[in-house]
């Protein structure tokens, strides 16, 4: 049996690409979103899944080219309700002249035999295809689509339990507030002004964790506009800092399900998380993908402090993840004192108390009533001890 042998920094290299590598699990189909304003795409077929689909492209701004003898009522419904040239009908059969400067393909094909043709001539000119409801014949798939333009979300499972995607779209339908599509516009607006006024890094994430604070609060009214650009003018002329911060998380006891939404808030807003390693999987799976993790080990606090200290100086946003509550324990106010006292930002985010799960798991508090403990009062708040305020110098 042959071995082979690799040099140290071959050996280094593979351990790199294994740590990146676990940023994003296996997937199985990559999302993609396709820019589709005046472009052209063929749509074989004139029955009604074929008008939905058209219905769906044209909402995308594209031309669609329609090859059908005969359409269905519905599909000629929405012909004549269209703009001009969002539809063109061919009164003929698809023929592979007609994928000519065409940037997608797509069928509602009778038989195995239509599709596989239909496949193979759009495979051949290069053009990513669409055969509905076979997916043998699909190079790229349709997800189920919570609309919310420009901000869109398109759910997939791989064709496996088409249903769980329409139960997981109805999910979000109901966590996204429809005024998110006009705060989505107004960033669109705003844009360019932000990227002329804000520094790229500390000074444009700090603007944009503000608007996202306003967009899930409320719908914007006739002074958001004006209320954003104040946001701008306070960051752009606020003393500078070290540029970043560190938040300190409590994880909990380590159910992914049990964090607070402020901890998944910094989870997603951190460039380097530093987490214990009694931190789950689950808990990291909900942070921003480009973010660095590293794992910090115990009794190594001053080391851990002088990592945190440099990555801030260097404008980076930190999150110190720890298991259970770290509001409790005497290292995290030692570390807190520590960069304080370099007049680095700390942020508080604490966790769901050990006892809080285990109750929350039975169903029953501790004053034996079913619904919570008495840790928690009536308005799912913990006692004043438990609180505690973020605190920037």
């Amino acid at each position: 049996m042959n071995t082979v042998s690799l040099l140290p920094s071959e050996r280094t290299t593979r351990k790199a690409r294994q740590r990146h590598s676990q940023r994003v699990g296996e997937l199985a189909v990559l999302p993609v979103f396709f820019k589709l304003k005046a472009r052209k795409i063929v749509l074989a077929g004139g029955t009604e899944a074929a008008a939905w689909k058209a219905e769906l492209l044209a909402a995308s701004g594209a031309r669609v080219h329609v090859y059908a003898e005969t359409l269905s009522p519905e599909f000629k419904a929405i012909i004549a309700a269209g703009e001009p040239g969002q539809y063109i009908h061919h009164a003929r059969q698809w023929g592979p002249d007609g994928f000519e400067d065409a940037e997608l393909a797509l069928a509602d094909a009778e038989n195995d035999d239509e599709a596989k043709a239909f496949f193979t001539a759009a495979r051949a000119c290069g053009l990513p295809v669409n055969v509905i409801d076979r997916p043998a014949f699909c190079s790229f798939q349709f997800g189920s689509i919570v609309n919310r333009s420009p901000a869109i979300i398109a759910i997939s499972t791989d064709g496996a339990a088409p249903i769980l995607g329409q139960a997981i779209r109805r999910r979000i339908e109901v966590l996204l507030p429809p005024a998110l599509q006009d705060w989505a516009r107004l960033a669109a607006k705003l844009r360019g002004i932000i990227n002329q006024r804000l520094k790229p890094g500390p000074q444009r994430r700090a603007f944009w964790e503000r608007f996202v604070d306003r967009a899930f609060a409320r719908a914007p009214d006739h002074k958001a506009e004006a209320a954003l650009l104040g946001d701008v003018e306070m960051i752009r002329t606020a003393p500078s800092r070290h540029g970043g911060k560190v938040t300190f998380v409590g994880a909990g006891p380590g159910d992914a399900e049990l964090l607070t939404m402020k901890a998944v808030r910094a989870l997603q807003a951190a460039d380097v998380i530093l987490f214990d390693d009694l931190v789950s999987g689950d808990v990291l799976e909900l942070a921003r993908r480009e973010a660095k993790r590293l794992l910090v080990g115990e009794g190594k606090e001053c080391e851990t402090n002088e990592m945190m200290i440099s990555l801030v100086k260097a404008g980076k946003n930190v999150v110190r993840l720890k298991s259970g509550n770290p509001m409790t324990c005497c290292q995290a106010a030692d570390e807190i004192a520590r960069l304080e006292a370099r007049n680095i930002a700390v942020g508080l985010v604490p966790g769901v108390a050990m006892e809080l799960e285990a109750t929350t798991t039975a169903g029953i508090g501790s004053n034996g009533l079913v619904g919570g403990p008495s840790s928690v009062n009536a308005r799912g708040q913990y006692p004043a001890k438990h609180m505690h305020q973020t605190r920037q110098h």
